[in-house]
């Protein structure tokens, strides 16, 4: 895949689990756990057996080269969408259109989850394949998306990162799809960097959809004012399904004995 034709952007540093940090009274740092929702993370220094819980809002902790992270007026991303909606949105303009986001609440309204699939655009019977799915509450505590990529890896990183990851399932994305891809850039260009859209069809339960409300618009990081840009619409073929009553997609089973937020 020639790098001409992608997306770029500067790499910017990731607040992770491995992250090298600095503090003024215990020196330097790695940060073993985190949670973007919060500013909460839990830190080995030097040789000590322990961790220590900090809090990025008011505990005096910087990156390793002294740069200080702002977490009150630049919070992160908390949610992966808004990166791959530049992703997908970079793999349009390099020819691969049949390449499609997803994305859903979770049952407790604190995360949304994700899916691209490619192919035939069919919404409601999406094609799965692994590593092509996830959830904000993952990325909160882990901002990568499962690929070999890196936390704060810039857009062209990612798609090389999915490339080497799938290439036979990207290779699926190849065609055109010129009325999403139109759709879809109108998109990003409203809602990109702060905002990312949310496909849920809310409905009395059991009953169809009688209407077709704008699209929910949700911020991908804290701090920032409810979206009051124009109306986003919904995706072509989307204006058939508003009779129909929506099954979403079974969740994944869970093995590891902890509930799901």
């Amino acid at each position: 895949m020639s790098n001409g034709f992608l997306a770029s952007a500067m790499t910017v540093k990731a607040l992770a689990p491995g992250t090298v940090i600095f503090h003024r009274h215990r020196g330097y740092g790695v940060i073993t756990a985190v949670n973007l929702l919060t500013g909460w993370i839990a830190a080995r220094f030097g040789s000590e057996s322990r961790t220590l819980d900090l809090n990025l809002s008011t505990d005096e902790v910087q990156f390793a080269d002294g740069e200080a992270i702002l977490f009150r007026r630049a919070p992160p991303d908390r949610m992966p969408h808004a990166r791959l909606m530049a992703l997908v949105r970079a793999l349009h303009r390099a020819g691969y259109q049949r390449l499609y986001l997803y994305s859903w609440p979770k049952p407790s309204g604190l995360h949304w989850r994700w899916h691209m699939f490619t192919g035939q655009r069919d919404w409601m019977q999406r094609s799965w394949r692994e590593g092509w799915y996830g959830s904000g509450a993952d990325y909160n505590v882990n901002p990568v998306m499962g690929w070999g990529d890196t936390p704060g890896a810039s857009t062209e990183e990612l798609i090389h990162a999915l490339a080497k990851f799938d290439p036979q399932g990207l290779a699926q994305a190849l065609g055109r799809d010129e009325d999403h891809t139109a759709w879809f850039a109108n998109v990003c260009d409203a809602l990109l960097p702060g905002y990312m859209y949310s496909l849920d069809m809310q409905r009395p339960q059991g009953t169809p959809l009688t209407d077709m409300p704008p699209v929910p618009v949700v911020p991908v990081r804290a701090g920032l004012a409810p979206y009051s840009g124009p109306d986003i619409g919904w995706p072509p073929g989307w204006a058939g399904l508003w009779s129909k009553v929506h099954a979403p997609p079974a969740p994944r089973i869970n093995l590891t004995g902890i509930p799901e937020t």
